[in-house]
């Protein structure tokens, strides 16, 4: 069972991408949901360690830039392995290198195409194919 947590202030768009990832795979476990950076780190310390982040980055309080850059200066190997992946609607390639600066593993742009987020799964979680 693969756990995934998606962060996003828009409650629309993280449910989305929830029915996206329900839609393929049935072994699939959503963590949860937050609504900015700072509850994605209450939430991972509450509940555990998921499988893969899915987090936009302009968010309130706290963006996904300096919730990667949190999650990557813990200390535990865990933080510096978890697979975070950028959602944005941003599609310069600024944007997506400072995803990759601040240690993001991947970039999705918005409007979000299904096909994208099944192949961004199966590339940061093998065996979820068969799931």
């Amino acid at each position: 069972m693969y756990q995934v947590m998606v962060v996003d202030d828009e409650p629309m768009a993280a449910s989305l991408i929830v029915n996206i990832i329900k839609q393929k795979y049935n072994k699939f476990e959503i963590m949860g949901t937050a609504y900015n950076g700072e509850e994605a780190l209450e939430l991972i310390q509450e509940k555990g360690e998921p499988d893969i982040l899915i987090t936009d980055i302009q968010m309130p309080v706290m963006n996904g830039y300096e919730a990667t850059r949190s999650i990557r200066a813990g200390e535990s190997s865990y933080w510096k392995k978890l697979p975070i992946i950028a959602m944005t609607a941003n599609v310069f390639q600024e944007d997506e290198r400072k995803a990759a600066e601040c240690g993001m593993n991947g970039y999705v742009t918005k409007p979000v195409d299904m096909e994208i987020i099944y192949s961004v799964l199966e590339k940061w979680l093998p065996g979820i194919y068969n799931s």
